[in-house]
This record gives C-alpha cells, sequence and structure tokens, in this order.
C-alpha cells in the first residue's frame, strides 16, 4: 500500500526541528524525495543532511510561513527542482501562553497566521501541482486540541479546531470531484517538542506562572517525535483522512465522543493528578 509513496515528493513545513523533522527522516526511509522548509536554517540543514543519507533528493527553503510571497513561490520552487510534488505535510505551528483576555490581540492573530491561514495558503498554492498526479495527499497537522479545548489555549485551539473543519471539508470537496488527492487531517497528543519552551508567554506573566506552565507541558509532552513521524507516516501511506497519534489523544477524543460538553471535567482532573505526580 505504501508503494504510491517510493520515488514520490514530499514538501515539508516546519521541518527544521521535532515532527517535522522526523516526519521527513520517516518519508525519506520510505523513497520520498523532499522539499523542506524553515524558517530555522540551521535545523533546516541538519535535517536535510540526515534525510539525504537514505539516498533521496533533498531541497531545503528557508521561510516564514507568514511570508506570503514566500509562500506563493515555494511550488514553483519544489517544482523546479523536482519536477512534481505527491505530499504537502502543513506541519509548521507555534503555541502561545495565557488566558484568552491575557494574550494579547497580535498574539493571537500572529498564532493564526502560522498554524491556520498559512496551511491554507500553501494548500492553494499547491493543490494545482498535486492534482496531476496519479495520487497525491495534503497532510495537514491539526493537534489534540482541535478536538478537545482546554482552558489556556484559546489561541491554539482555535487554529487547530479551523484547521481540523478545512480539512474535513475540502476533502468531501476533493473526494466529490473524483480528484487523485485526498485529505490527511493529523491530531497528535504529548509530543516532546520544543513547542511549549518556545511559546509566546503573556507579558505581565509571574515566574510562578512560567514555572507552572513549563512543568504542565513537561507531564504531558512524553511521545519522541520519531514514533509520532512514524504513526503519521503510516496513515499518509494508507491515505487515511485521519490520525490520533498517541494513546493520550486516542483517549482524549474518546471522552470527547462520550461527554462532548462536559469531557474536560474528566480530562482536567486526569492532568492535575500527572502534573502533581511529574
Amino acid at each position: 500500500m505504501a508503494d504510491w509513496l517510493t520515488g514520490g515528493v514530499a514538501a515539508i513545513t516546519g521541518a527544521g526541528s521535532g515532527i517535522g523533522a522526523a516526519l521527513a527522516q520517516d518519508l525519506a526511509r520510505r523513497g520520498m524525495h523532499l522539499a523542506l522548509a524553515d524558517r530555522n536554517a540551521q535545523g533546516l540543514e541538519a535535517t536535510a543532511a540526515s534525510a539525504r543519507s537514505a539516498g533521496v533528493m533533498v531541497t531545503t527553503h528557508a521561510f516564514d510561513v507568514t511570508d506570503r510571497a514566500a509562500c506563493g513561490a515555494w511550488p514553483q520552487q519544489v517544482l523546479d527542482a523536482h519536477g512534481k510534488v505527491t505530499v504537502l505535510a502543513n506541519n509548521a505551528g507555534v503555541a502561545v501562553g495565557g488566558t484568552f483576555q491575557q494574550v494579547a490581540a497580535d498574539d493571537f492573530e500572529w498564532l493564526l497566521d502560522i498554524n491556520f491561514h498559512a496551511p491554507v495558503r500553501l494548500t492553494r498554492a499547491f493543490l494545482p501541482l498535486l492534482a496531476r498526479e496519479r495520487a497525491a495527499q495534503v497532510v495537514n497537522v491539526s493537534s489534540i486540541f482541535g478536538i478537545i479545548a482546554p482552558p489556556g489555549q484559546t489561541a491554539y485551539s482555535s487554529a487547530k479546531f479551523a484547521l481540523r473543519g478545512f480539512s474535513e471539508s475540502l476533502r468531501h470537496e476533493l473526494e466529490r470531484d473524483g480528484s487523485p488527492v485526498r485529505v490527511t487531517v493529523v491530531h497528535p497528543g504529548g509530543v516532546r517538542t520544543a513547542i511549549a519552551s518556545s511559546a509566546k508567554v503573556p507579558a505581565g506573566a509571574t515566574q510562578e506562572e512560567l514555572a507552572q506552565h513549563q512543568k504542565a507541558w513537561k507531564a504531558v509532552l512524553k511521545m519522541a517525535p520519531e514514533d509520532a513521524a512514524r504513526t503519521i507516516g503510516d496513515a499518509i501511506a494508507r491515505r487515511a483522512p485521519r490520525v490520533l497519534v498517541g494513546k493520550d489523544a486516542k483517549q482524549a477524543a474518546f471522552l470527547q465522543r462520550l461527554a462532548p460538553v462536559t469531557y474536560w471535567k474528566y480530562i482536567g482532573a486526569k492532568l492535575a493528578r500527572e502534573i502533581e505526580r511529574s
């Protein structure tokens, strides 16, 4: 079933670290050539150097996904270098800590631009190239916070819920139209990346609040990025419409279905116990 990936080309954002870097390695091992994007040029080159050891062609593209001109130019750059593209993985993401009233409006908009608007604009830019292929895939990395919405995550959940809705509606449209392009929406649980430590925090946050914030994330970010990438790679290979990454994501999604209004009463209590033990 994974044969369609071999010899294909994957364009991956946020490939300089975390899930994006691990996914690049996983797809390279499956025989995919890579076009890797990240604003962190140093991290990007490290990922590329490692992926090339699998014997595939890798190009790097250092730009920020908030740069609309760079996003618009990227598909042609990939086409010029690789001749085609078969997978677009919208993985780049950021976090902002704090409640809705604490988060500055500019920070809220900044997060939405990276976590939601960038995947939409890149999907629009790449779709004509993807549609040329016998089989192609758009992979949008949402989050378990695109299924549940904890307190203190209004910005992040807003973007990830929106990305989920966009992905599902787009998938239905493409299926209806008989397109060769399918859509996979990914909902990782607690994956051990730098997204929490690099998150923006409210200007007025105290050291105690910051310490509690880091303690909470440390308690839940447990899965290795390589394990998450393997699960995502398997989902892409079988062209799955949705994938929950990690036991915690599966449990949270189940509780949300079971108690769609009151699920946080149970998940929040479990999280509090895990933080206390950490």
